[in-house]
């Protein structure tokens, strides 16, 4: 197995044994993360109703990004999701990593939608 498909077989096994224990309730929902080579993806999860309450990501043209793929950006998609969460009356939320280490983009998303006012 070459050294990508590795990559990719054990992000997918974090990723499982990390939604084995998180659920998104109404109460709580689930932050969860999608990171791609150039764009970062973010959206807030009721598991129950199987509804998304809030989504962001680098893609859209209102944050007007220079660079998509780098920490700045992430942090400015977990402010906006961080609005968007609190508007829809969420304040709280269990984070889901989808597998991706906690650090670099996915930690600056995570901060900034602390500094937001999302707890987790």
């Amino acid at each position: 197995m070459d050294k990508s498909k590795h990559k990719v077989v054990r992000r997918t096994r974090r990723h499982i044994g990390i939604r084995k224990r998180v659920e998104g309730h109404p109460s709580r929902p689930r932050l969860a993360v999608y990171k791609s080579l150039n764009h970062i993806y973010a959206q807030v999860i009721d598991d129950l109703a199987g509804r998304t309450v809030a989504a962001a990501s680098s893609l859209e043209t209102e944050l007007k990004l220079e660079k998509t793929g780098n920490s700045a950006a992430a942090a400015v998609v977990g402010a906006l999701l961080a609005k968007r969460a609190k508007e829809k009356g969420v304040s709280s939320v269990v984070f889901d990593r989808a597998g991706f280490k906690f650090h670099g983009r996915v930690k600056a998303l995570a901060d900034a939608a602390r500094k937001e006012g999302l707890t987790f």
